[in-house]
């Protein structure tokens, strides 16, 4: 065969290929359409009571009773809280009352377009445990980038947090603020494609829920569907800067904690050291380093019900 040929031939498995992607595509947009059209009651008849905050509803889910509270702050734009806490949450609420809040943009919860630096977010969060009756003070499980609030937290108002559990949590140190604006919208540019072609219900669709009935997977990926590549969570990231100089500018909280770090940071030192520092100047301090991912309270949500329970019952 010429070179010509080959190259004919290659133009021609070329453009075939291409031709499949675009009309995988397209089946994927009109499918996610559709399903988006009929899931409007689905995502009506949702777990959890929402309370009116700046004018917006937000969603708080309360499970358990207990002396103790334990309130879930989730990781940046994880579609519904409230599911993705579950496995952590039902083997607590035994013995707690267990809050996820959702903030706006997550969700159950309202869009918002005021702002999102972290002294809103706390205001917006304490306002609804308000309203919602849930009094503090509160052990504040925080995983990923609601880390930063948790600490703010423990800094302005220390008698509001009892305790800080940190499911692999940021803290104001562990990494470069301005890298991770960046990062944070080169993802969001990727989830509003996922959400144009419907690309997100497909790889929600074929993704392994721990724990959650059919029901709830399929009001799950209803709602991550709508929520994923919204601005009002996208903004969030915006504030990083601001938060850490207002942690680094005052003492380190003293509230006992649990931190834990994931496999994929375990070999991070500056993520290692700032979890270190926080765990040092803790009344009661751990630091606990694991070898699963990122969302450690899906992978090991047993081990770390059980070290809660011990940490409270001290």
């Amino acid at each position: 065969m010429g070179k010509k040929k080959i190259l004919k031939v290659i133009g021609v498995i070329g453009l075939c290929i291409v031709i499949l992607i675009v009309a995988f595509l397209f089946v994927i947009k009109i499918w996610n359409h559709i399903a988006m059209a009929s899931e409007k009651e689905l995502l009506q008849n949702h777990p959890g009571i929402s309370v009116e905050v700046d004018g917006r509803n937000m969603n708080i889910y309360v499970e358990g009773e207990g002396n103790h509270t334990i309130v879930f702050l989730s990781g940046w734009k994880v579609p519904s809280p409230i599911y993705d806490f579950k496995p952590l949450y039902s083997e607590l609420s035994d013995e707690y009352r267990c809050v996820v809040i959702e903030k706006f943009g997550y969700g159950f919860s309202d869009d918002y377009d005021g702002d999102r630096d972290f002294d809103t977010l706390i205001r917006q969060d304490r306002e609804a445990l308000k309203k919602a009756g849930i009094e503090g003070p509160y052990v504040l499980c925080a995983h990923s980038l609601s880390g930063l609030e948790a600490e703010l937290w423990a800094v302005k108002y220390p008698e509001e947090v009892e305790a800080i559990i940190g499911l692999d949590m940021n803290l104001a140190g562990s990494y470069d603020p301005e890298e991770a604006i960046e990062n944070g919208k080169k993802q969001n540019k990727i989830d509003k494609i996922g959400a144009f072609f419907g690309i997100n219900r497909f790889l929600m669709s074929i993704s392994e829920f721990e724990g959650l009935s059919k029901e709830e997977i399929a009001q799950y990926i209803a709602v991550g569907c709508k929520n994923l590549g919204n601005d009002t969570a996208q903004r969030e990231i915006e504030g990083v800067s601001k938060v850490f100089d207002e942690i680094n500018n005052s003492s380190l909280p003293t509230v006992p904690t649990i931190q834990y770090v994931s496999g994929v940071n375990r070999d991070n030192e500056l993520w290692v050291n700032a979890h270190q520092e926080i765990v040092n100047a803790s009344q009661n301090g751990l630091l606990v380093q694991l070898e699963c991912g990122h969302y450690v309270y899906r992978y090991e949500s047993e081990r770390i019900a059980r070290d809660i329970k011990e940490f409270i019952g001290k």
